[in-house]
């Protein structure tokens, strides 16, 4: 019998098919819904689904680190949850750096945002309100963390200023 192609790839493989997968059922998912509620109702769906999934994510990702009972606390704990998590939930495609330049601050940099692209390729960019970022700041409630994002986020950042970055301040 040949090998599957389960064995044939690699555990880096693997993921990054994976997380395409995933990626474009969310994007057509939103295609789909704005073609047939509009932006607004799917903006606010998209957040709906997202900050619940969040929760899932971040009881999962605990599981998998043996860390179900662990009520992260300091800097240091986030740090190593935030890099355990992106290591399986981030996709090269992705495209995106963050950094810890300082205690209690995490900084992003989106060089080519995936979200966006999507939502130029479906018409809505300049509607689009940002659930990537959304998406961490429910991952940090889920896990019990008091934060803030500078700057502020509503639409798109790539609308505004035409370059997505920030820092997200973590009251640890």
């Amino acid at each position: 019998m040949e090998m599957s192609l389960f064995d044939q790839l690699d555990k880096h493989q693997l993921k990054e098919l994976l997380v395409k997968c995933w990626m474009t059922h969310d994007g057509s998912w939103f295609y789909n819904c704005a073609r047939e509620l509009g932006i607004e109702a799917t903006n606010k769906l998209n957040k709906a689904a997202i900050k619940s999934l969040s929760v899932i994510e971040m009881q999962r990702i605990k599981k998998a680190m043996g860390w179900e009972n662990v009520k992260i606390r300091t800097f240091e704990q986030l740090k190593d949850f935030i890099n355990n998590a992106f290591s399986v939930l981030k996709g090269d495609f992705m495209d995106f750096k963050y950094t810890f330049p300082e205690k209690n601050r995490m900084h992003w940099e989106m060089n080519r945002c995936f979200a966006y692209k999507g939502m130029e390729m479906i018409g809505v960019n300049k509607e689009y309100e940002c659930g990537v970022i959304y998406r961490v700041s429910c991952w940090l409630e889920a896990l019990g963390i008091d934060h803030k994002i500078e700057p502020k986020i509503d639409n798109c950042l790539l609308n505004s200023c035409e370059k997505c970055s920030g820092d997200i301040i973590l009251n640890l």
